[in-house]
């Protein structure tokens, strides 16, 4: 494997564990990607059934564009051998194309996965003037309005990517979306904007989910 794919699997493990230790992807929930090549295109991703508090680089996978693992070694886990790349590949991969991200986060909170259930008529949830919406790529004013769309979850991945492209066509200045019922989504030009935009995202989504507990 190439030096630049062996530095960004340590980045992603070490970024798996951090946000397990926050609660954001207990046991085999969630998954990570970040772009190794654009042309073509190559993600590092975290394989399937992973224990994101357990991750070690050896298990990070690589794929291309239409999700197939192109690692040299396969990967074993619970003592079967795979090499498995997250059923939720072609999301990571939709985004990437979509947004020119460098990499994407996917976590399964507390806040996210409510908020995502009890918003879903709204087919979206808005947040706006807080100071934390700066942190946000482009975003120079507490006063934005940022719109995350929910999107139903589903087990057709393939349709559920297509739905997601057009979600993310439709709201181009979305910094994340809502799987419902299940969490949350986000991306960044690298691994350290993905890491500012997912914490910002779950800090906001908190706030949220407390306002309504509260009210």
């Amino acid at each position: 494997m190439s030096d630049t794919f062996v530095r960004i699997a340590s980045s992603l493990v070490s970024l798996a564990k951090g946000l397990h230790a926050r609660g954001w992807l207990l046991g085999t929930s969630g998954n990570l990607s970040a772009v190794v090549d654009r042309e073509p295109l190559r993600l590092a991703i975290t394989p399937s059934g992973a224990d994101k508090g357990e991750l070690t680089a050896a298990q990070i996978l690589l794929i291309d564009e239409d999700c197939i693992n192109i690692n040299e070694s396969t990967v074993k886990l619970n003592n079967d051998v795979r090499g498995k790349p997250s059923d939720e590949s072609p999301l990571h991969v939709t985004v990437v194309k979509a947004r020119r991200a460098g990499a994407v986060i996917h976590t399964h909170s507390v806040w996210a996965t409510i908020l995502s259930d009890v918003h879903a008529l709204e087919c979206g949830v808005a947040i706006e003037g807080y100071e934390m919406l700066k942190g946000l790529h482009g975003v120079s004013t507490h006063q934005h309005r940022e719109w995350i769309p929910i999107i139903d979850n589903s087990q057709d991945m393939p349709a559920l990517a297509n739905t997601l492209n057009e979600v993310l066509a439709q709201y181009p200045d979305a910094h994340a979306f809502l799987l419902r019922r299940h969490g949350l989504y986000t991306w960044g030009r690298d691994l350290k904007e993905a890491k500012r935009h997912v914490e910002i995202m779950e800090f906001l989504l908190e706030t949220l989910g407390r306002r309504l507990r509260s009210s």
